[in-house]
């Protein structure tokens, strides 16, 4: 399908997803607004041909992409996406079958998340893999991959970002034993947990490893972003109430500065509802000028918006697309653009999902924005960069997920 004009998918939910869209695009006016943008898009499909699911996650200035496709077999590698070409760097790997590529920065320094060889002895589902295999993280960097140092020497999780120093962030057991962790599966599918984990950034270093700690009174958190100046971004609760991606969640969105001084960026008047997925706070990307992004929610406990927070005007609601009530903000650059999903829910699992832009006080559906001709509907936006471009997830004609690009045509 990579290059062939988009056509309604032969699955039901897609169909529904387009009429939807129609309906959405004539009852608000938005059709109005698309027609006074001054960017529109050109939609790439990343592939991999014939894969039934991929989706980048970050992107540098340069035009690489990081990521994870699943192959025939199932198993999930992760994947480099440049100039048309896609990449796999899973190999040798650190012993197991799956592994992603979830952050980089403009030297080509990936950030990865990779199964071990060995079984989890306390059978946690840590990084939601669903195979039993431990979860480590690590750097690949021209061709060769470094295991990164653990906490407590169990499982340790990435983050979505490493920044132009070397700094990468995550979460990692400490090998405290916790009874309040969740000892079944969670919402996402995630857990059962045993140990209590901690936000980390790792580097600048090779075997350099420090802990974020997370607010007072709490005892778990994690960190999503971390920008050049050393700040870090991400979420803390307890272990009973914090929910590791994917659709993660907290009680608190917070903000480390590069001394590690922790700060709850507030929320929308909500908390965490571990029974819905993705209900929380969390503040999932960082700019260098400090500015956060990432989801919040709603006093209901239940909807949750994407927000943008900065120093001078704190937490503010981005909103969500006409008709939809769910989303998150899951990637910005350094001039405030923020992009994500908006979504028709109750949940990101059922609802109708859109790739959305917020910029300029304005909100966008990304597929209005499409040049005509664009090969995929776009579900998420999930990074872009000072230039614009946006890497996320799509859907085919023939119903698979792939990555996409979409590069500003003015």
């Amino acid at each position: 399908m990579r290059g062939a004009v988009y056509t309604p998918p032969v699955v039901d939910s897609v169909e529904d997803i387009m009429k939807t869209i129609i309906i959405y695009l004539a009852a608000s006016g938005l059709l109005a607004s698309v027609a006074m943008a001054q960017t529109h898009y050109r939609i790439t499909d990343l592939g991999p041909a014939g894969t039934p699911f991929a989706s980048p996650q970050a992107l540098n200035g340069n035009g690489l992409s990081s990521g994870v496709a699943v192959l025939s077999d199932g198993n999930q590698h992760a994947v480099l996406w440049y100039r048309g070409q896609v990449f796999d760097i899973s190999q040798p790997g650190l012993g197991g079958p799956n592994s992603g590529a979830f952050g980089l920065n403009a030297s080509g320094l990936v950030l990865l998340q990779a199964e071990g060889a060995a079984k989890d002895p306390n059978n946690e589902n840590f990084c939601g893999y669903f195979s039993g295999f431990t979860c480590l993280p690590a750097l690949w960097q021209n061709g060769s991959m470094t295991p990164l140092p653990l906490l407590g020497g169990y499982n340790g999780a990435v983050g979505n970002a490493v920044n132009a120093r070397g700094e990468a962030v995550g979460a990692a057991e400490t090998g405290v034993r916790d009874h309040d962790c969740p000892s079944g599966p969670l919402v996402n599918g995630d857990g059962p947990f045993q140990y209590d984990f901690e936000a980390v950034v790792w580097g600048p270093h090779i075997g350099q490893i420090r802990v974020l700690q997370p607010l007072s009174g709490d005892t778990v958190g994690m960190a999503f972003g971390i920008n050049d100046k050393g700040q870090a971004a991400g979420m803390s609760g307890l272990c009973s109430n914090t929910i590791l991606p994917g659709f993660a969640a907290a009680p608190h969105a917070v903000l480390w500065d590069a001394d590690g001084t922790v700060h709850d960026l507030g929320n929308l008047g909500g908390t965490v509802d571990t029974a819905v997925v993705g209900a929380g706070n969390s503040a999932l990307a960082i700019n260098n000028l400090g500015d956060v992004t990432g989801s919040s929610s709603l006093s209901d406990n239940a909807t949750y918006h994407p927000f943008l927070w900065t120093e001078k005007t704190g937490m503010q609601d981005l909103g969500v697309l006409p008709g939809d009530n769910i989303g998150a903000g899951l990637g910005l650059n350094n001039q405030g653009d923020v992009v994500g999903v908006s979504v028709n829910g109750p949940d990101p699992l059922s609802g109708i999902s859109r790739a959305a832009l917020w910029q300029n006080g304005e909100k966008f559906d990304l597929n209005a924005l499409a040049l005509p001709g664009a090969p995929l509907y776009l579900l998420t936006a999930c990074a872009i960069n000072d230039a614009g471009v946006i890497v996320g997830i799509g859907v085919t004609g023939d119903g698979s997920l792939h990555g996409y690009m979409a590069t500003p045509s003015r």
